[in-house]
């Protein structure tokens, strides 16, 4: 039986170097490869027919070579207010991912995905109770904001943060995460700064540590969520691999090296994680560190049971923080009625 051809690379999995030296295998000049990323990446063109500045013959050529659509949009939903827009996608192998557009008055922010599903098996996490799927490729992260970006241009606007907190766990797939956004941050393309990214892990220890060698600008973030290991166990499984020991030195380390400010992200469950020794003991491990916690009351999911902290302890659990010394706030929650908040992306709830 004959072998099936393999299927063309997604365009945009290629960084700018490598995307030279595929165009230079096709015997096109140089200098088109500035072209043909500019189209992709400025003028926001996905279909080779339209490079006009290309001769006929190479937008035949890139046709034939590459894939420009991986991404199938199969739904979108909009929160009542107008702010939040969830899209979901299916990929070529038919498994599905989910992004969101977060509107604000002076800035627009795309919470992308790096993974389906994802392996972390955080118990309040509909990503985590879906499970892991696979891999995004560098291209399927990139063509994410490349959608958006484009749909934004139609109102004349533009994306102005990522935010890399979408399905799965970046530091999982560290490689194709840090691949797309050195795509994405391209000079010649979308030129998004490093400081417009911020990367959220559940605390990889080995990949944290990676990360800080790298030096890297882009904002991280560490999904915490308690500050005693059998806590954190029976809600994260990754402190089983990584305590908090270890996590917290990873992070000091980090600071230190880098000279960037963390941000700790903390949903508050009532009557788990919302108590005075919770803030206590967290207090003990940041105390000192150049770093800020997000309190983000628990939104709900269908895996879960745990409820979000009410308003009143909110504010006393905040003010334990700042009476330890410590830069805290509430997250705004948006988009909970379209299940687009923090740990509510799953496919199975996309309706």
């Amino acid at each position: 039986m004959p072998e099936l051809p393999s299927p063309r690379p997604l365009i945009y999995d290629f960084p700018f170097e490598e995307l030279r030296k595929e165009l230079e295998a096709m015997r096109a000049e140089s200098y088109r490869v500035r072209q043909v990323w500019g189209d992709l990446y400025q003028r926001g063109i996905e279909d080779p027919a339209d490079m006009k500045t290309l001769p006929a013959g190479l937008r035949t050529a890139l046709d034939d070579r590459f894939e420009f659509h991986s991404l199938v949009e199969s739904k979108a939903i909009c929160s009542l207010d107008g702010g939040t827009e969830k899209y979901l996608f299916e990929l070529p192998d038919h498994r599905s991912i989910e992004t969101v557009l977060m509107r604000y008055k002076r800035r627009q922010t795309a919470c992308i995905s790096t993974q389906a599903g994802c392996a972390m098996g955080c118990v309040f996490c509909a990503t985590g109770q879906m499970g892991f799927m696979r891999n995004l490729s560098p291209g399927e992260i990139v063509e994410q904001v490349l959608i958006l970006e484009r749909r934004l241009k139609l109102e004349d606007s533009h994306l102005t943060n990522i935010v890399v907190m979408g399905m799965g766990e970046p530091f999982h797939n560290y490689d194709a995460t840090l691949r797309a956004i050195d795509i994405l941050g391209n000079e010649r393309g979308l030129n998004m700064g490093a400081r417009r990214f911020t990367i959220s892990t559940v605390g990889l220890v080995p990949m944290i540590e990676r990360f800080t060698q790298e030096k890297r600008q882009i904002n991280l973030a560490i999904s915490l969520h308690a500050a005693t290991d059998e806590l954190r166990e029976s809600l994260l499984p990754i402190n089983r691999r990584y305590p908090l020991q270890a996590l917290m030195e990873a992070c000091r380390t980090y600071v230190e090296r880098t000279s960037r400010r963390l941000t700790f992200e903390w949903a508050l469950i009532e009557g788990v994680n919302d108590t005075r020794e919770q803030a206590d003991a967290l207090a003990g491990w940041l105390r000192g560190l150049n770093c800020h916690i997000n309190l983000i009351p628990l939104n709900p999911t269908h895996g879960y049971k745990g409820h979000a902290t009410q308003r009143e302890q909110v504010s006393a659990f905040l003010a334990l923080l700042h009476g330890n010394g410590l830069s805290a706030t509430v997250r705004v929650r948006r988009g909970i009625d379209i299940q687009a908040g923090c740990g509510q992306l799953a496919t199975q709830n996309a309706s």
